[in-house]
């Protein structure tokens, strides 16, 4: 059975619920509630398994705090055996305004500590989408703006954009990178 690794970032703990760092979490939160899973608490991170059309779907939140969520990636890639062809990392970015996503097959981390480390680990072939958090922060201040919590509004902004994620991983696991790319890029400029 084909199977798919495909990770949110975040941080774990109560006081980082709701942060624009956990938007990772956020969406695979809102997948495994779709898809009627639950995460189960393992090695490394919370775990929540589906299947989509006879693919097999590993859904990964780290445990490892987002600085060294590199170590829980390179866990379960290996722990299941997960061509990182196969690998979707779910990622929140300043860079980006809010609402707006960018899936990419490759690349940079973008001054992204998470993707940084995963990148330490794996390298940085496998596919990522960044999903956007704003900067309307004064300069310096880009610690307390991700782990900010979003408020009523910013969460009428967002909950489209991560809906429309939960379909970029379906699509991920059923049509591949360049296709998903191709279909979804052009939804996410805001």
């Amino acid at each position: 059975m084909d199977k798919y690794l495909i990770v949110g970032l975040g941080n774990i703990g109560d006081e980082y619920e709701n942060t624009r760092h956990n938007t990772g979490f956020m969406v695979l939160d809102a997948f495994a509630k779709a898809s009627n899973i639950h995460f189960d608490d393992k090695r490394y991170g919370f775990v929540a398994e589906t299947s989509l059309k006879g693919r097999k779907v590993i859904l990964l939140k780290p445990s490892t705090y987002m600085n060294l969520s590199g170590n829980a990636v390179r866990y379960w890639l290996n722990k299941e055996n997960i061509e990182q062809s196969r690998l979707l990392v779910i990622s929140d970015d300043v860079a980006l305004p809010l609402g707006a996503f960018r899936l990419k097959s490759s690349g940079s981390n973008g001054g992204h500590n998470g993707l940084g480390h995963i990148q330490q680990l794996i390298g940085q072939n496998y596919a990522r989408l960044r999903m956007g958090i704003g900067n309307d922060f004064p300069r310096g201040m880009q610690v307390d703006w991700v782990l900010g919590k979003y408020d009523e509004e910013d969460m009428k902004t967002l909950a489209p954009s991560i809906d429309t994620a939960c379909e970029i991983i379906k699509s991920f696991v059923l049509a591949g990178i360049d296709i998903t790319m191709n279909q979804f890029n052009k939804l996410g400029k805001k």
